[in-house]
């Protein structure tokens, strides 16, 4: 009687999902943000109440449904993204209210932005938890790449053309006002361009890649290759010039070249776009006044502190005051900055938290965005590749926009931080970002299922068959 030797089977057991370090940290953030609040309450003479402790409890509930859904939907999500956003989220929310209390002394009426604040956390983590559950895979978008970039493009478009009082906010035509609330559509149109980018670029990256004209050790694409390199920047300067939004047109050009570079690999490209860029700067210098005097006030606020200057001037006096340590939660005038709780919200944190508090919160954006960055060299295929670095490279510009900004590094744009500024669309789309991020960090973050070494593929077939039955 003769054995037959059968193939061994390879038993590798399943890998960690840090799921439960996940919701620890998530724990972690709640007393953070807890004991923010306790102290923003006693150096504003409110008394600590044990009730603060429900809203912490409350607070993790909150976050813990959005672990529960990337725990039975994507459970092997990156266990850092989820805890660092909602601990930025939480120190945004006391940022918030602390203001408002100090604009209840002033006015003598109650302003509750920190509760609207509150509400739109609740939509944006429901948002997340949705898009984790309905999405199953992220290359689904890719299919819906041009209706994703026509959707975009028409989101951007709305606001300038609506009549002002529907559209029009501090010289900015960003806004589209609905009764009892309104939208900022470029919030979303920064991913559903993203999605039109990486799913163009992977289908069309044989003519973005093809040999074109050599210049000083440079290879220029071809003039015929040229049009989504044009769509972007016509769509970036029409942005700057029909609705004055300097943040969101700078945001979506860089994040286009970043895209752009890391499926092409040549630098041709970004020298390209940046050429494209200078000259249409400049040309707008020229012809605009609300650029003309957004550059001015960067080269010297000082020249007008009382007009066009006030808001950068302010926001300086505010890290200055702040110096090293800052002054401590609930204890510097973070109020004196215009538009502190939304644009400024990163002066304010600066006065009352230092240098050292304010790194950092940088400290945790670029372990957000790392982490992006590194799910993006973990993704097997090219789309997610793109995707996954698009959106963290978007987060990293947004912020270098939004900081380099207030402390004069660049001009001032008016964007937003992600997850700490007051605003209902900022919020809602950085949460869709970091579902679809949570999602492809899933995709290359779970094991594959490999056949034992010497085994062929009619024997792992059959294997497969046996282990189904």
């Amino acid at each position: 009687m003769t054995t037959q030797l059968q193939p061994a089977i390879t038993v590798t057991p399943p890998l960690p999902t840090r799921r439960n370090a996940e919701l620890l940290l998530l724990g972690f953030a709640a007393v953070i943000t807890v004991a923010a609040l306790a102290i923003v309450e006693a150096n504003q003479e409110r008394g600590v109440r044990w009730d603060l402790a429900g809203y912490g409890l409350i607070f993790w509930s909150l976050f813990a449904s959005a672990h529960l859904a990337v725990r039975r939907f994507a459970p092997y999500t990156d266990p850092l993204l989820l805890p660092i956003v909602a601990l930025l989220n939480g120190l945004g929310l006391v940022m918030i209210h602390r203001l408002d209390l100090v604009d209840n002394d002033v006015t003598g009426h109650r302003h509750p932005s920190a509760t609207q604040q509150m509400l739109w956390t609740l939509v944006g983590v429901a948002t997340f938890a949705l898009v984790v559950t309905v999405l199953k895979d992220h290359r689904q978008l890719a299919r819906y790449g041009y209706i994703s970039g026509l959707t975009g493009s028409v989101f951007l478009a709305i606001p300038a053309l609506l009549p002002a009082q529907l559209s029009e906010e501090n010289g900015a035509k960003i806004w589209i006002r609905f009764p009892g609330f309104s939208i900022q559509p470029a919030e979303f149109s920064k991913i559903l361009l993203l999605i039109f980018f990486a799913a163009v670029l992977v289908a069309k990256r044989s003519l973005f890649t093809s040999v074109g004209k050599h210049l000083m050790g440079m290879t220029l694409p071809r003039p015929r290759d040229l049009a989504p390199l044009l769509a972007a920047w016509v769509i970036s300067v029409g942005v700057m010039v029909f609705e004055k939004d300097l943040g969101t047109s700078l945001l979506l050009y860089a994040s286009f070249l970043v895209v752009v570079y890391l499926a092409t690999q040549r630098l041709s490209w970004v020298v390209l776009g940046l050429v494209l860029f200078t000259t249409g700067s400049v040309v707008a210098y020229f012809i605009f006044e609300h650029v003309r005097v957004r550059v001015q006030v960067w080269w010297d606020p000082f020249t007008n502190p009382d007009g066009s200057g006030y808001q950068i001037v302010q926001s300086l006096f505010s890290f200055a005051t702040g110096g090293i340590f800052g002054t401590g939660l609930g204890n510097g005038q973070p109020d004196t900055v215009p538009a502190a709780s939304t644009d400024f919200i990163i002066a304010a944190f600066g006065e009352e938290l230092g240098l050292v508090g304010l790194a950092a919160l940088l400290m945790l954006y670029t372990i957000v965005i790392v982490r992006g960055l590194r799910t993006a060299i973990a993704t097997r295929d090219s789309f997610g590749k793109l995707l996954a670095a698009g959106l963290a490279s978007t987060l990293a510009i947004q912020l270098f926009i939004v900081v380099g900004g207030v402390t004069t590094l660049i001009p001032l744009t008016g964007l937003t931080t992600p997850w700490m500024s007051y605003g209902g669309s900022s919020l809602l789309a950085n949460y869709v970002l970091l579902a679809i991020l949570a999602r492809i960090s899933h995709s290359a973050r779970r094991p594959l299922r490999s056949r034992p070494r010497n085994m062929s593929s009619i024997a792992a077939a059959s294997t497969e068959v046996i282990e189904k039955v």
